[in-house]
C-alpha cells in the first residue's frame, strides 16, 4: 500500500516508518522542514512537504494514498487549545478526504482520563468530546467516520513511548529532576503509567493497517501500570539523585506543566490488542531503559 503518515520524521513516526517499509508498504511523509524530508528519504520514504495546517496539502495525500496514519501533533503544552484545534481540523480533514473509500485511517490518541483507578480497555470509549476538549476529541470524531465508509482505527500510545532518544515525558521528569536536585514522585506515587517501547508500539501501528476492523481501538502498551514512585525512584537511581513524594498541593509549582499528567492514573490492558493483532512486545521495560542511560544526556 501507499501510506501517508503524519509525524513521519518525530520519534514514533520514524519507527513507523521503518515497520511500514520493513513490511512492504510504500510510505509518503509528512515533513514541515527540509532537513525532516532528507531524514524520512534516508529511510526509504517520500517526502511531502507541508504541516498540519496545510488542510489542501493534507487532503491531496490522503486522496493519493491507500491508507493514512495521523500521528502528528503540535504537542504546544503551553496553548493547548490552539494544539486541541488544530488536530481536530487534520482529523477532520483527513476523515473527509477518506469518507466513502473504505480506506483505513489510524489515528494517534491516548490514555488520559480513559479509566482512573482501573485498567483502562479497547472497550473503554475515549471521555473527550468535541473541539473544547482534550486532543480535540479526536479520537471520537475519528470513529464517527465508520458510518461514513472509512475504515477508522484509534491507535492508544502509552503516556510513555519510550527507548533511547526519547524525547517525550519521562525525559522531562529528568531534566526536573536534574533542576530540582530530587527526583519527585506526586503524593504517595500510587498512581500508574502504562508503557511500551517505541519499536513495540510501531509494531502495532503497522499491523494495525492491515488487521484491526473498522471501528476498533488499539492499545500500544507492554506494561499495563508502572507506579510514578517506581518511575522517580528509576530516575533518582539512573541520575544519582535523592527520591521524595511531592504534595498533591505542590505538584504544579515542583514539576510545571507536567505535573498534571504525571499525577494521572493511566494504567491500560492490551490484551484485545494482542489478541486481534497476534501482537508481543519484545522490546526493554520503562525501568530498564532508565536503568540502562537512556535519560541521564
Amino acid at each position: 500500500m501507499r501510506v501517508f503518515v503524519t509525524g513521519a520524521s518525530g520519534w514514533i513516526g520514524s519507527a513507523v516508518v521503518d515497520e511500514l517499509i520493513a513490511d512492504g508498504h510504500e510510505v509518503v511523509g509528512l515533513a514541515r522542514s527540509d532537513a525532516s524530508a532528507a531524514r524520512l528519504e534516508a529511510r526509504g520514504a517520500l517526502a511531502r512537504r507541508g504541516d498540519l495546517d496545510d488542510h489542501h496539502g493534507l487532503r491531496t495525500g490522503a486522496l493519493e494514498a491507500d491508507a493514512v496514519v495521523h500521528l502528528a501533533n503540535k504537542h504546544d503544552f503551553g496553548n493547548l487549545a490552539a494544539t486541541n484545534a488544530t488536530e481536530r481540523a487534520a482529523t477532520a480533514t483527513l476523515g473527509a478526504a477518506l469518507e466513502g473509500t473504505g480506506k483505513p485511517f489510524l489515528l494517534a490518541s491516548g490514555l488520559a482520563e480513559v479509566a482512573p483507578g482501573r485498567l483502562a480497555t479497547e472497550h473503554d470509549p475515549s471521555t473527550f468530546h468535541g473541539p473544547d476538549s482534550a486532543r480535540g476529541g479526536s479520537e471520537n470524531l475519528l470513529l464517527e467516520h465508520v458510518a461514513r465508509g472509512v475504515h477508522a482505527v484509534a491507535v492508544r500510545f502509552s503516556p510513555t513511548t519510550h527507548g533511547v532518544g526519547d524525547r517525550g515525558f519521562v525525559d522531562v521528569l529528568a531534566s526536573v529532576a536534574r533542576a530540582k536536585g530530587v527526583s519527585g514522585h506526586p503524593g504517595d506515587g500510587s498512581n500508574r503509567w502504562a508503557a511500551v517501547h517505541v519499536r513495540d508500539a510501531a509494531r502495532v501501528v503497522a499491523l494495525g493497517l492491515t488487521k484491526a476492523p473498522a471501528g476498533s481501538r488499539l492499545h500500544a502498551v507492554a506494561e499495563e501500570g508502572i507506579t510514578t514512585r517506581e518511575i522517580a525512584e528509576a530516575l533518582g537511581a539512573a541520575l544519582d539523585l535523592p527520591v521524595a513524594s511531592v504534595a498533591p498541593r505542590d505538584v504544579a509549582g515542583h514539576f510545571g506543566w507536567i505535573g498534571g499528567f504525571f499525577a494521572l492514573d493511566m494504567a491500560a490492558s492490551s490484551a484485545l490488542t494482542r489478541e486481534s493483532l497476534g501482537w508481543e512486545p519484545t522490546g526493554p521495560t520503562l525501568l530498564a531503559d532508565i536503568a540502562a542511560g537512556a535519560y541521564t544526556r
